[in-house]
């Protein structure tokens, strides 16, 4: 594959912390005019109810979907690299559970992509989610 043709993917599902500062920079690509990043984490509240923490379960699946995900976006215009890992186990309020970093030869394009990895990995990646609340009960969200 010649250096103007190859697109790199790195996705993993992990159960340790993110280092975001690492991964953005994996993503860094000398074609790049821009790296688009989003960092997804667990907040304190959810439909009105105080949230203490968010267990995530995954699927054995789970890291092959996203690395298909990834592969697929990066074959867009412009792309030339993308870095994801989504964290599974137990989060307190302020973890990252999700974090990608999308190396693009413009921002749009950047953008574009990293909008609609979030929005398939949201839809399609079988990763589940046990909410806890401050008042002691829980509720699982997010299962097919």
């Amino acid at each position: 594959m010649t250096e103007e043709l190859e697109r790199i993917v790195d996705a993993a599902i992990v159960d340790a912390d993110i280092d975001t500062v690492a991964l953005t920079a994996a993503a860094d690509d000398p074609r790049a005019g821009a790296v688009v990043t989003f960092c997804g984490v667990v907040r304190n509240h959810d439909h009105g109810r105080a949230v203490s923490g968010i267990d995530y379960v995954g699927h054995p699946s789970a890291e092959s979907i996203l690395d298909g995900l990834a592969r697929e976006l990066v074959t867009r215009e412009g792309i030339h690299r993308i870095v994801v890992r989504h964290r599974v186990g137990g989060l307190g309020v302020g973890g990252v559970a999700l974090f990608l970093a999308v190396a693009a030869s413009h921002r749009q394009q950047g953008f574009d992509c990293a909008s609609d990895l979030v929005e398939r990995i949201k839809a399609e990646l079988p990763i589940w989610k046990k909410q806890y609340f401050t008042d002691g009960a829980h509720e699982w969200s997010e299962c097919p």
